[in-house]
């Protein structure tokens, strides 16, 4: 290959910007204070995740007291789903859930189980889509919580999240409504409060901020109760020094991306585009999820080629020089794309394309010349495995 490596696995994590560690520097050795300490240390390390909180709350258009850190999507979605359904387990033991959500919604959801909550799954289209009258058909009068998220972290599809809520209240209004944002939040126009969700998670790593730093919006009256015991932090939901670096680098990065906005999804839809004609010239390729623009969060493609387990080519592409992924990095080393994505298998992608699919995903700092390159390499790397697998 000739030219620079080419990452196109952001949905899985991306590269900080230099502001980002710049800002986590300076909090690292400048405001390395305690927040909770009286002193002038524990001060200015309080003001910064004071400030910080108001950053990420006017981004999310939302009251800065809504706003609960956490170490990040995985955190927050557990503290969403177990908060929420244990503080309510009195009104009703019933949660619907999309069979399309990250595996720390659906984990967290089967550790409900256990402890007798029912779980009502809910599948989507197959353009990855879960329609309202899916969900509205799952709820009961004990229904107390419903999560389905923003946007698809393997196909990018987007979800009706506004009417799903407004039907969701209309039919059961005593039933809370939990997002995962992840792949919304600096990337779309997201505000959970104009949409009515009570609970959503989001996190730093997926727009050139540090993993290890996420956040919760709490809606104002929502009760949750805490997954861990310790000291008052983050209103008491969230016990634990807080990760001042983290945050002010999550801040950092959230304000940076969103000032981006349009003029990046408007790239992240030519390059998606051009993907899309490109390599659906290949014999025996399949995109997963939706074509049109106004249904996927553009940064975000999954393609499967028939013949070529995912395993396989993403191997192949990295030695090639082009970083992809088969899926959710979360589940990936769990051994999940041998079986299929279960994103894919509930969308009921067939077989041969089952096992077959990669997951290509832009970040704020992509180039078209980047993409370019990319669709040459996996044009000749499909080729030459297939050649090879004959």
């Amino acid at each position: 290959m000739s030219g620079p490596p080419i990452y196109l696995d952001n949905a899985a994590t991306t590269r900080v910007y230099p502001e980002t560690a710049d800002a986590i520097a300076s909090a690292m050795l400048e405001a390395y204070g305690n927040p909770s300490s009286p002193h002038a240390k524990g001060l200015e390390a309080e003001r910064l995740v004071k400030e910080s909180r108001r950053t990420i709350a006017a981004l999310l258009g939302v009251s800065p007291d809504e706003v609960v850190f956490t170490s990040g999507a995985t955190e927050s979605n557990n503290l969403a789903l177990k908060g929420a359904a244990r503080a309510r387990a009195r009104r009703g033991r019933h949660v619907v859930v999309s069979r399309i959500e990250h595996s720390s919604v659906i984990n967290a959801a089967r550790d409900l189980e256990d402890e007798g909550f029912e779980i009502t799954w809910v599948d989507p289209d197959e353009a990855g889509c879960v329609r309202s009258e899916s969900v509205l058909t799952a709820l009961r009068s004990d229904t107390i919580l419903v999560s389905v998220m923003a946007v698809n972290n393997e196909t990018g599809s987007i979800q009706p999240l506004a009417e799903i809520v407004r039907r969701v209240k209309e039919a059961a209004p005593g039933a809370l409504v939990h997002t995962d944002a992840v792949q919304a939040f600096c990337k779309l126009p997201f505000q959970p409060g104009s949409l009515g969700v009570d609970l959503a998670s989001v996190t730093g790593h997926k727009f050139h901020g540090p993993k290890g730093t996420g956040a919760l919006y709490v809606r104002k009256g929502v009760p949750l109760k805490p997954l861990m015991g310790g000291g008052e932090h983050e209103r008491g939901l969230r016990s634990g020094t807080e990760n001042v670096p983290g945050i002010v680098g999550f801040a950092a990065a959230a304000r940076i991306s969103t000032a981006q906005g349009d003029k990046a999804r408007e790239r992240w839809r030519s390059f998606r585009a051009y993907m899309i004609d490109r390599l659906l010239r290949i014999p025996k390729t399949r995109l997963n999820g939706p074509k049109s623009v106004e249904g996927a969060g553009a940064h975000i493609l999954n393609v499967s080629f028939g013949g070529i387990p995912g395993e396989v080519l993403v191997q192949a592409l990295s030695q090639a020089g082009l970083y992809v992924s088969t899926g959710s990095a979360c589940t990936s080393k769990a051994g999940e794309p041998r079986e299929g994505s279960h994103v894919l298998r509930a969308m009921g992608v067939p077989e041969p394309f089952l096992t077959g699919a990669i997951r290509i995903s832009f970040s704020f700092m992509t180039t078209q010349d980047e993409v370019e390159r990319a669709c040459s390499i996996i044009e000749e790397t499909v080729s030459r495995l297939r050649e090879a697998l004959r």
